[in-house]
């Protein structure tokens, strides 16, 4: 019925109905529309202000992190011979000018032993126990019906919770045992049958009358650090030279290797400056943010926060802990700049410290509390921006909130408004269904009456 009313208008009263319907309903609509709209696209544009923000600091935090971690801008070591000996920074633990030699006299090694060639795998090889004893720990081996072969032993010496790794090894058609332990003096092991067993298990037996034959002694690793000497059950340790962890590679007794460390002051300045320019980068987002959301409370305590960072202790290191201990200061404009010769007399002077605000110390006396470097500090900066309700999380969650009501006012708007218009199509409807009924009754009468006139 509605259809047929709609698609009618105009046709009794001769008037454009549909016409007047649609600028009616156009008249009412637009201005309601025109302003929902326009509070939309406004918190739209306060969201968008506020993810640039948002993405700003995550990636300056993130991107710093993840310079330090490829260890760019802390010292690392020097060595004067890659053949004998490899070496890395430890991070936390500052090298300084670090000046050393080593002499490497023996490198740690892992015993192996190896049986006699058996003609295969999975042939018997004799029932009962045997002892593996690994320093001073015994392990039970058991072979029984259910695994009586070369492979059941390698298997249940593997599976004895020892270090020592059994494997077959495959040799002209044949197979034999090999067994390995972990390297260092300490690790030195023997297996030997049990009394009542198979004596065919002698023939996989290490120790006494065990019919394996040595191939390498377990020993230590032994070096002379600056003449001092030491012995380590490994090829690589970081105890020995404060800041390095060291892989030994070569022993030649007597051969000395130089060990130093290399400053990266020339990454540092370009540190300090890049950090300034995207510190900067940042502000000004904020600034927009700002300006597009109305100076909210959020964001003016971030911009606070952001403000006080380079007045702020990373470090406990007195002569150096801060950024304007570098030469970085905060114009009247709230942007950073570098005094180059405040920065240059500070990695003169104390390069450690210097150095230790973007690579902190890590030691009993030195955390991420007392210690927190320009990283963790300003990671700590964007997680509570970041968080659910934090400043910037916060935020955006109430942009949104905002963003979903007018949205949903749009629709009730809309709804309203096609109401209105389906009343109006009805009213104006009835009014050409009467004015077409009236024009016909006129039409009728005027008929009516020239057929009077005419009769008389």
């Amino acid at each position: 019925m509605l259809g047929s009313i709609a698609n009618s208008l105009g046709f009794g009263s001769g008037l454009n109905v549909s016409q007047l319907v649609s600028d009616l309903a156009s008249a009412s609509r637009a201005p309601k529309i025109g302003r929902i709209d326009a509070l939309a696209q406004a918190t739209q544009a306060k969201i968008s202000a506020v993810a640039q923000a948002r993405s700003n600091l995550d990636g300056f935090a993130t991107a710093l992190k993840d310079l330090l971690a490829q260890g760019t801008l802390s010292s690392q070591p020097s060595v004067s011979d890659a053949n004998m000996l490899s070496a890395s920074a430890i991070p936390g633990t500052p090298l300084g000018n670090y000046a050393g030699s080593i002499e490497i006299v023996q490198l740690a090694s892992a015993q192996s032993v190896y049986s006699a060639l058996v003609p295969a795998a999975t042939g018997p090889i004799g029932l009962g126990g045997m002892t593996l004893t690994v320093g001073a720990t015994s392990f039970a081996i058991n072979i029984d019906a259910t695994n009586n072969s070369l492979t059941g032993l390698a298997d249940a010496i593997n599976a004895s919770g020892s270090t020592i790794r059994a494997s077959i090894a495959a040799d002209n058609g044949q197979v034999r045992l090999v067994l390995k332990g972990a390297t260092g003096a300490a690790q030195a092991f023997t297996l030997t049958a049990d009394a009542g067993a198979d004596p065919a298990l002698q023939r996989f037996a290490f120790g006494g009358s065990g019919g394996m034959q040595s191939a390498q002694a377990a020993a230590d690793a032994q070096i002379k650090v600056d003449g001092i000497p030491y012995s380590r059950t490994s090829n690589s340790f970081s105890d020995v030279v404060p800041g390095m962890a060291i892989s030994l590679k070569k022993a030649v007794p007597g051969q000395i290797v130089s060990l130093g460390s290399t400053r990266p002051t020339e990454g540092l300045r370009q540190a300090v400056t890049d950090f300034v320019g995207v510190f900067n980068q940042m502000k000004a987002s904020l600034k927009d943010a700002q300006a597009a959301a109305g100076g909210t409370n959020a964001l003016r305590v971030l911009d606070r926060q952001l403000s006080a960072f380079v007045n702020t202790a990373l470090t406990s290191d007195p002569p150096v802990n801060k950024l304007t201990d570098i030469g970085i200061s905060t114009g009247r404009d709230g942007t950073l700049s570098v005094n180059t010769a405040k920065l240059e007399a500070a990695l003169s002077a104390n390069p450690d410290a210097v150095e230790a605000l973007f690579n902190p110390r890590r030691d009993a006396t030195h955390t991420a509390l007392t210690d927190p470097g320009i990283s963790d500090a300003l990671d700590a900066i964007r997680t509570g921006a970041l968080a659910p309700d934090g400043l910037l999380g916060g935020l955006t969650k109430g942009l949104q909130k905002e963003a979903a009501e007018i949205a949903k006012s749009r629709e009730r708007i809309e709804a309203r408004e096609s109401a209105y218009r389906v009343r109006l199509e009805k009213q104006y409807g009835s009014l050409d269904a009467r004015i077409g009924a009236f024009k016909a009754t006129q039409s009728y009468l005027e008929q009516q009456i020239k057929l009077w006139s005419n009769e008389q």
